[in-house]
């Protein structure tokens, strides 16, 4: 599920590009506006992403369009409804597209963003559902509609007969791992604006929800999960081609905010550059059904190995019970890799052997980035290249992938500590960039898979074969030659 409170914000330009080329391209492009700005060392920026991921894992054919994202957390697309332009994260760990609507008010988001840059929609209370509408239903789950009659203070007689369709759907709630809201929902034109001469695609009738109160959610989201009311739902009601299959190429991430981020691709629909690769470059994996939480991309884990060494995952990673527990979610709205405790100890600590044969243990930066192990990078025999171990995951039926090294070994300088004379000179370090999820043996999904460890790689979403597959690229190049055609 989307965490909307995550360190990067990645401001989502929505370019659209010809119709007539079988797919929908957005751009995503990073954006440093978010409150994790005002920080200047790596510890305190690796700080406030590591509690942030820890938060929200806790929680818990031939058209193509194609848009733009870019290196960080989070990852925003923007939309246009009754003449108002507004970013909302893109999150495929949700199910529901909804909207900060005025009066806005959001609890506990000082200083999450700049002021003055939020905005809000103004909506008309004609454009409200009707408390008998499916997508009212899908809203509060397992409510029938009788219910959520009476909820809307239906008058008895006409909830007897099933005659309420004049009664609004009453309000939702809905819960992040990191904030909450409570909106109501609405039915208008949803455009997604051209950045060339192309006519916009326009969704008509798109359902979403409306916010006046959220708790630690200054912007909306854009819900990507396998529910009704996610935008890939509602975009195959609009045209199944494009609703059926979407992918995104994150290009590396980068904590540096004046290093140039090229665009990162989100594809809704096939990606015809696809069609040209050799299948084998993608590896694929079956998506686990989760009776608890249905929107979620969960997939098995088999196994991590670090250099030769494999270390088996537990059980409830792969496969999902009855009860909605176990498996991995693959998550674009969380930054990093979440495992249970005793897996987490293995894959570290063997991490932790091999490279600790050659480097030291760097304590002090791992207190203040929340990231371990962690290494000083001098004083070692042997390139940090050489040092560092392979490391790839192994998914349900025999797919593995294996991971550049800048997707779980981030090397940085760690800033000076201390004041005046007592300064002391920054060093190189690099940390192991998945985490403990602290969780060991609780109910929800086993682990999760960051946008981090995705960075690099097109990650499809094929919703008609139910299945997530995972082919290496060079992002920013696949943009330029998607942006061509």
């Amino acid at each position: 599920m989307a965490s909307c409170i995550l360190f990067l914000s990645l401001f989502f330009c929505l370019s659209l590009f010809s119709l007539t080329s079988q797919q929908l391209l957005l751009p995503l492009t990073h954006s440093l506006s978010k409150t994790h700005t005002q920080f200047t060392s790596s510890h305190h920026l690796l700080k406030s992403t590591t509690a942030i991921s820890a938060a929200r894992h806790r929680r818990h054919s031939n058209k193509q369009v194609s848009l733009p994202l870019s290196p960080g957390s989070d990852y925003t697309l923007t939309f246009t409804l009754n003449s108002q332009t507004l970013s909302v994260y893109m999150d495929t760990g949700s199910d529901v597209v909804w909207f900060p609507c005025s009066p806005f008010e959001c609890i506990l988001c000082d200083g999450k963003y700049p002021p003055g840059t939020l905005s809000s929609l103004n909506v008309s209370k004609s454009s409200l559902l009707s408390c008998k509408s499916r997508a009212c239903s899908a809203a509060h789950s397992s409510v029938s509609s009788s219910d959520l009659c009476a909820i809307a203070k239906c008058p008895l007689d006409e909830i007897e007969i099933s005659d309420c369709s004049n009664y609004a759907c009453p309000s939702f709630y809905y819960a992040y791992g990191d904030g909450s809201l409570i909106a109501q929902l609405h039915k208008e034109n949803l455009l997604m604006p051209s950045s060339s001469n192309d006519k916009p695609l326009i969704l008509k009738n798109f359902t979403f929800g409306c916010a006046h109160s959220t708790l630690g959610e200054p912007i909306g989201v854009a819900g990507f999960g396998r529910g009704s009311l996610s935008l890939p739902a509602q975009l195959a009601n609009f045209s199944p081609e494009l609703g059926n299959q979407f992918s995104y190429c994150l290009v590396s991430h980068s904590f540096d905010s004046t290093k140039l981020r090229h665009p990162s691709p989100l594809i809704l629909g096939k990606n015809k550059e696809r069609e040209f690769d050799k299948v084998s470059l993608f590896a694929y994996t079956p998506m686990l059904d989760n009776p608890k939480h249905p929107y979620f991309y969960s997939v098995g884990l088999e196994g991590i190995s670090v250099g030769s060494r494999w270390i088996p995952a537990p059980e409830n990673l792969r496969r999902v019970d009855s009860e909605g527990n176990g498996g991995l979610v693959v998550d674009s709205g969380t930054t990093y890799t979440m495992l249970p405790s005793g897996f987490y100890e293995s894959v570290a600590g063997e991490l932790e052997r091999q490279i600790g044969k050659v480097f030291k243990r760097a304590k002090e930066t791992e207190l203040n980035t929340g990231l371990r192990p962690c290494f000083y990078l001098h004083g070692g025999k042997g390139s940090v290249g050489k040092v560092v171990p392979s490391l790839a995951l192994h998914l349900g039926m025999n797919s593995s992938v294996v991971l550049p090294k800048r997707n779980y070994f981030y090397k940085f300088m760690d800033g000076g500590i201390g004041n005046g004379d007592e300064v002391k000179k920054g060093r190189r370090v690099g940390c192991f960039m998945m985490m403990d999820s602290g969780d060991e043996g609780e109910s929800g999904p086993g682990a999760t898979l960051g946008n981090y460890q995705q960075q690099g790689f097109e990650v499809v979403y094929d919703l008609a074969q139910r299945r997530v597959g995972f082919a290496p690229r060079k992002c920013a190049t696949l943009w330029n030659n998607l942006n061509q055609h």
